[in-house]
């Protein structure tokens, strides 16, 4: 009997072994592609941000003296919190009440759905030609306006540049957003709000107690791919407005293209170092937020 369980054990621990060895096979040619084009090139900028461009000494932190004293630096940083500030926090709650609204209104969610992913299919170059139209000196907006008697504004050259840069970032993302939480909101068992309905809770009491709860784990992936395809709107800043586009909308994409063109390598490594590390912090502190709310 003792032989028969341990031949049985044994069984069972080479199996799992086994399926280990299939399990890390598969997985190893992801891993390499990820070692060799993501992993080995990061860990080059990481050592490069410590020396010197041009003979490859090693400079310590001095790099990273340098870019914490550049304004450009600073103000590239300052402009992309503040839009990472402003407009995911907007696209999480409009696409969110979207989504509530179409999913009540299910004859028309497939039609609505397809209109608001448009915007996302537009190659970059036709969003530019739209904003130029609409927000250019001559543009349609300020035909408009001088038509009623109101003086235009060249609004890509002035502060307003950064609420243009904002509209179209929500335009452009909040259609995915909306799908994705439709996705999280079709996970939801009728009954829950069937059950509160029931008791006598309100649309307002069902969203709080039933809806909010059931979305964190939504929200975690929704507001993680918002943040990075934010660094993604760098594109139409940079065709409509240039290398050095008004102050309001000058992006860190926009300090590392001028710095490549310069072939600053020393500040720009440093530079993707504190970057990626202000991502990384980022993302670990909205995770573990969370999964508080989600034990709690």
């Amino acid at each position: 009997m003792k032989q028969k369980k341990h031949f049985t054990r044994k069984k069972q621990k080479y199996g799992k072994s086994k399926s280990q060895g299939a399990a890390f096979l598969f997985l190893l040619p992801s891993f390499a592609g990820s070692a060799v084009f993501l992993i080995v090139p990061f860990g080059d900028v990481v050592r490069r941000s410590f020396t010197e461009a041009v003979s490859g000494a090693f400079v310590g932190l001095a790099n990273y003296r340098a870019i914490f004293t550049n304004r450009a630096f600073l103000l590239a940083m300052k402009n992309t919190l503040r839009f990472l500030a402003v407009c995911i926090p907007l696209l999480v709650v409009i696409s969110l009440a979207l989504a509530v609204i179409l999913k009540k209104q299910s004859r028309f969610s497939r039609l609505c759905k397809t209109s608001f992913l448009l915007p996302m299919a537009l190659p970059v170059a036709c969003v530019v030609l739209l904003w130029k139209a609409l927000f250019s000196g001559q543009g349609l907006i300020n035909g408009w306006l001088s038509y009623i008697g109101i003086p235009g504004l060249d609004y890509m050259n002035t502060n307003a540049a950064f609420w243009v840069l904002m509209i179209s970032y929500l335009w452009r993302n909040v259609g995915y957003d909306m799908v994705l939480w439709m996705a999280g909101l079709s996970g939801i068992p009728e009954s829950l709000y069937e059950a509160a309905r029931v008791d006598g809770a309100g649309e307002w009491r069902c969203f709080v107690s039933i809806t909010l709860p059931n979305l964190l784990p939504s929200l975690s992936t929704i507001t993680i791919l918002s943040l990075l395809n934010a660094f993604k709107v760098f594109r139409e800043a940079y065709l409509t407005a240039g290398d050095y586009p008004h102050e309001s909308i000058y992006l860190i994409q926009h300090l590392f293209n001028n710095w490549y063109r310069d072939l600053s390598l020393d500040k720009m490594a440093a530079a993707a170092v504190v970057n990626c590390a202000g991502i990384l912090v980022l993302v670990l502190l909205l995770l573990a937020s969370w999964g508080k709310e989600d034990m709690e």
